[in-house]
């Protein structure tokens, strides 16, 4: 039974970063957040979605961190955030404003790109004005605000209520499907990845998803079953640009299409034919560029050129600098970042992978 966390050679091994620290957001919650690439180059953020963690943006890191400072987090019981009873959009929200205020100076911007939850982590954080302040803009990959699980073509029926309970059922399972064995990478293929998702991919994904906690992949179907954030769209009002592929079965391409005409300020959408919901894993050049091209259109300065930059030196002695209830320098909604915890052992593969891909693959497969 296999126990690793994500793969240890190649491209879409995690690169180590410069530093790493917790961050302790409004109700508790503590943020597992690596920092990698140069102190004063332009940042970028990277929020990564359901049953995925920081690994899940290596490509993306080592690439852009020759020349940005990345910042990246685990969500709430994802990777090396511990679980916390809140699992919502407001709890995705606070966690997002907690890293944003916690590794950006108060006046510095940073693009905020997001993959599926993490998308809808943006657009929970949208009205917030701290989030507003540092996102210079924002790239949406594989997502979508509402919808989801009527509009998922992972079970192989035409759109309807059987369509959408079957999907239910298959998103909320509790069911651990076990190792990284032959089957499960086909399964798994089949629920997130495009047709011809090459190996290594396929492999990096397992290792990703199978190291969620089925507790937390249940949880939080619970709050994607129900996300509704229309109007979260309408208030992102930087520039937003849109990615997503054409075989994504968890929030096809007519999400993009619908955030692209809802949005006040949306650069670009993009399709890539043949590619699942795994968008970064998928296309890792095609969306570290889209991340870099925002950067050097919308970023205008690094780091050391903000004003009062000096005070936030030393980012790793900077934990603590902020508690949301109540902090001298940025009185109102704050944040707490104390010193990182040890890392905490890779999770039992017996934890589940995407319930999603199982039942309908399998079905897939009988039917085939």
């Amino acid at each position: 039974m296999s126990r690793l966390l994500h793969v240890t050679a190649g491209p879409y091994a995690p690169p180590v970063p410069v530093r790493e620290t917790t961050v302790v957001a409004a109700d508790g919650a503590r943020v597992h957040v690596e920092v990698h690439g140069p102190e004063d180059a332009p940042a970028v953020v990277l929020v990564h979605g359901w049953t995925c963690s920081t690994a899940f943006w290596a490509a993306q890191i080592r690439e852009l961190a020759a020349d940005h400072r990345v910042v990246a987090y685990d969500q709430r019981g994802h990777g090396r955030s511990p679980a916390n009873p809140a699992c919502g959009t407001e709890a995705l929200a606070d966690d997002l404003e907690a890293v944003l205020e916690a590794t950006l100076a108060p006046d510095e911007q940073a693009v905020i790109a997001g993959h599926s939850m993490g998308g809808m982590t943006v657009m929970a954080a949208a009205t917030r004005p701290r989030v507003r302040a540092h996102a210079a803009a924002v790239l949406l990959c594989s997502t979508g605000s509402s919808r989801l699980v009527a509009s998922s073509t992972v079970v192989p029926l035409g759109e309807g209520r059987v369509r959408t309970w079957l999907t239910r059922r298959i998103l909320g399972s509790r069911a651990p499907l076990g190792p990284v064995t032959p089957l499960a990478r086909r399964i798994l293929k089949y629920g997130t990845l495009g047709p011809g998702s090459a190996p290594d991919v396929v492999e990096a994904c397992a290792r990703i998803v199978h190291a969620c906690p089925r507790t937390v992949r249940h949880a939080w179907s619970q709050v994607l079953d129900l996300l509704d954030l229309d109007h979260g769209v309408r208030e992102l009002r930087m520039p937003v640009e849109i990615v997503v592929g054409t075989a994504d079965r968890l929030t096809p391409p007519v999400h993009g299409r619908s955030l692209a005409a809802t949005l006040p300020n949306c650069v670009g959408l993009t399709e890539l034919p043949g590619v699942g919901h795994m968008t970064p894993l998928e296309a890792p050049e095609l969306v570290t560029g889209k991340i870099r091209a925002l950067a050097a259109t919308y970023v205008t300065a690094g780091r050391t050129e903000h004003a009062g930059r000096t005070e936030h030196a030393g980012r790793t002695e900077r934990a603590g600098r902020i508690n949301r209830a109540g902090r001298a320098e940025h009185a109102g909604n704050a944040v707490h970042a104390v010193p990182a915890e040890p890392a905490v052992p890779a999770v039992p593969a017996e934890n589940a992978v995407h319930a999603i891909h199982a039942e309908s693959a399998v079905h897939a497969e009988e039917s085939a």
